[in-house]
């Protein structure tokens, strides 16, 4: 049977030298990285090394990244600690979020009291850089904006570095959850007018369970998790050294060859979508998704003229693994939260699948997958 995986967006194959490196670590780096003997003082140095080779990666500097166990952690140490130890008593964010930013949004909001508010984006998911002036003016309070910088359902590309400027202007705290973006795009946070962003191994080849917080230099952290005065009192908890290690790994793969590999994955999705509209003309694209300049090579998401509730199961069989939403959601029976918001009652109804690439995709893997398309909807 075949075995075509067409779902990075949900997480991505691990690089064999990140393998290599995970278990060359857990073999002859294991010691306690707050142990002050060699053992303990190897360990420190493998996590300060790769802090500093990350943060040089994208525009950082070492002590503005604090590890987390990945990007929803992120999320929340970052939203909690622009509450609890900023003192902002606003965030406007969108309802087209990660839910890792929408529950902690709400959560605070319950809890905090904190006014939440939700900017208007348009049926391509793009915000509404006059709405979100509009809001900003509006409330004198201290505001953190947290948008994603890549929408993990429709590929939607934030305009980080518009929004970034209009924060600034009114003294605006701005958070990016980054997780789909960081290891995909060349990304300078030196030159960036970002507070705070969040990212996760998985999502650009490396293991789970790893991920990083970034906040900008100035700003102090209090921390969610006590016990311990690990990542600089950040975050409690013995360091997990060897992911910490393999992330670092992986992210420098992923860089090295990011021109290459984008110019691949574009040419790939492009030829994807103009195949989907030849062979399949009824089929749409949800957002802007098809859209090359206003989206992510790596995620395209389109919904088909008709409801088959059993294509997902049935794609799987065939050893297809593609998501029908977000992977974070996908055991639920909620939906997709994002195109409930984008789509009409109507075309809510019809299938929808989420195809999400990366370096590894076959040209030939693409073609099979529109063919067994074509003959599911012709039943």
């Amino acid at each position: 049977m075949k075995k075509i995986y067409l779902d990075n967006a949900a997480t991505t194959p691990v690089y064999e030298e990140v393998i290599a490196a995970i278990a060359e670590s857990m073999r002859a780096v294991f010691g306690n990285p707050s142990s002050t003997h060699q053992y303990g003082r190897t360990a420190k140095a493998a996590i300060e090394n790769a802090r500093k080779k990350i943060a040089l990666q994208v525009g950082a500097t070492a002590s503005e990244i604090i590890f987390t166990s990945g990007g929803s952690e992120a999320d929340n140490l970052i939203l909690n600690n622009a509450v609890e130890n900023l003192g902002v008593t606003r965030i406007i964010t969108s309802e087209l979020e990660h839910h890792a930013v929408l529950n902690v949004v709400k959560e605070l909001k319950n809890q905090q009291k904190v006014a939440v508010q939700y900017v208007k984006t348009n049926d391509d998911g793009i915000v509404d850089l006059v709405d979100l002036r509009a809001l900003l003016s509006s409330d004198k309070n201290k505001t953190l904006v947290s948008l994603m910088f890549v929408n993990n359902e429709i590929g939607t590309i934030l305009e980080v570095e518009k929004i970034g400027v209009i924060c600034k202007e009114y003294k605006a705290l701005f958070h990016t959850d980054a997780v789909q973006a960081v290891g995909h795009f060349d990304i300078d946070l030196e030159s960036l007018a970002v507070d705070f962003l969040a990212a996760s191994a998985h999502k650009f080849h490396g293991p789970k369970g790893i991920g990083f917080a970034y906040f900008k230099k100035g700003f102090g952290v209090k921390p969610m998790l006590y016990g311990g005065v690990q990542e600089k009192g950040a975050r409690a908890g013995t360091e997990a050294v060897s992911l910490i290690v393999g992330m670092e790994l992986a992210l420098r793969q992923s860089l090295l060859n990011w021109k290459r590999d984008v110019s691949y994955i574009y040419d790939l999705k492009k030829k994807f979508v103009e195949l989907l509209q030849e062979e399949i003309p009824l089929l749409k694209f949800n957002g802007a998704s098809s859209d090359l300049k206003k989206t992510t090579v790596t995620i395209l998401n389109v919904r088909l003229p008709k409801e088959l509730p059993l294509l997902l199961f049935q794609l799987d069989m065939l050893g297809i693994s593609v998501s029908g939403g977000s992977a974070c959601q996908s055991g639920s029976r909620q939906g997709s939260h994002v195109l409930k918001s984008l789509l009409s009652q109507k075309h809510q109804m019809h299938t929808s699948l989420r195809f999400s690439f990366s370096k590894f995709t076959r040209w030939e893997d693409l073609q099979y997958v529109v063919g067994i398309l074509k003959e599911k909807l012709s039943v």
